[in-house]
């Protein structure tokens, strides 16, 4: 058997769709329960990278036939010692020394451009056998890399929802909330928010838990987001938006976000939920939460799944999440590696 790799770009529209088949094999082996696995979404990553960020893409082949692929991520702005990646084998040519390839070529091209550390994110386990470790797992504890995190997947089944518990969460919220009014907003930010939306988005490293990952704050201002914005508009994000504005400010001092891609009308994401540290203490974030819900449902009626990833340590948002009905599905591990 031999393996052979090769660097593959934009321009590499052959690469592109092998290692896309190779990605959407992987997802309806190892996550049965996710959206598959989305075209769009992919080819993106390399047409319009996030802004700061520079893509680096390896092609595994194994005796010819298309095996694997490692993706790199190169911040440029911040965090210029850093890395993460996504190394996926197929799940027909495992244990055939795909993964190592990649790795060891991987472990080459970022030494080469300056990087100290590599991060990678993956499921522990495999899907409805919680003690047998994931592909993943078993690959990263190979290499050396250390569990830097744990995150746990909730998923909000939102046929079942308990609008009567929903709307008292909510009043209790509002009641708490005198000085303040949801904004809402779907695709790119109004103008007026951007820069909140930057500050608050720029707090995230600095207020959620990071366990042992090695990584600084990003430095987020109004280009940035404007620049990330069309990078997830080329990813066929739909995403809807809830702000808490101050008013007597005229600042958003709370931001969440949901967004629903392209390859699955059911699925959603939670993604972001942030408040300002001056504000905490009124559920602003509870109230942003459930208003974004129902603002997403008002317009995505299809959705019936929304998964949110939280650190296991997050007990504050873990809370919040529960009320709103997420359940424990499966422990991912952020696995960190020194080059």
């Amino acid at each position: 058997m031999t393996v052979t790799i090769t660097p593959f770009g934009a321009a590499d529209e052959a690469a592109i769709e092998q290692a896309y088949q190779v990605g959407a094999a992987w997802v309806a082996a190892d996550l049965p329960d996710y959206p598959p696995f989305c075209g769009r979404r992919f080819r993106a990553v390399f047409r319009q990278p996030m802004p700061g960020h520079e893509p680096v893409a390896l092609l595994a082949h194994l005796d010819g036939v298309p095996a694997g692929y490692l993706l790199l991520d190169l911040p440029q702005l911040d965090n210029a010692e850093n890395a993460s990646a996504d190394l996926v084998v197929h799940p027909g040519y495992r244990r055939r020394s795909v993964g190592r390839a990649l790795f060891e070529h991987g472990r080459v091209a970022l030494r080469e451009r300056g990087r100290k550390r590599v991060t990678a994110m993956g499921p522990e386990h495999l899907p409805g056998e919680p003690d047998r470790p994931s592909p993943a797992t078993a690959f990263a504890a190979a290499t050396g890399a250390a569990n830097a995190l744990v995150d746990v997947r909730r998923r909000l089944d939102t046929t079942g929802l308990d609008q009567r518990r929903l709307d008292s969460l909510l009043a209790e919220a509002r009641a708490r909330a005198a000085g303040y009014e949801v904004v809402f907003w779907r695709g790119a930010t109004p103008d007026e928010f951007v820069a909140d939306v930057a500050y608050l988005d720029g707090r995230l490293v600095v207020d959620a838990p990071m366990g042992d990952l090695d990584w600084e704050p990003e430095q987020v201002d109004a280009e940035r987001v404007r620049g990330a914005e069309l990078a997830l508009a080329a990813r066929g994000k739909r995403r809807y938006h809830a702000g808490v504005r101050h008013q007597a400010s005229g600042r958003l001092v709370a931001w969440t976000l949901l967004d629903v891609g392209a390859s699955a009308d059911w699925h959603a994401f939670q993604q972001i939920t942030i408040v300002d540290p001056d504000h905490r203490g009124r559920r602003l974030g509870l109230l942003a939460k459930i208003e974004n819900l129902r603002h997403l449902l008002a317009h995505e009626p299809a959705v019936r799944a929304i998964d949110t990833f939280n650190a296991a340590s997050n007990n504050h948002m873990i809370a919040i999440n529960e009320q709103l009905g997420f359940r424990a599905r499966d422990r991912w591990g952020n696995w960190q590696l020194e080059l």
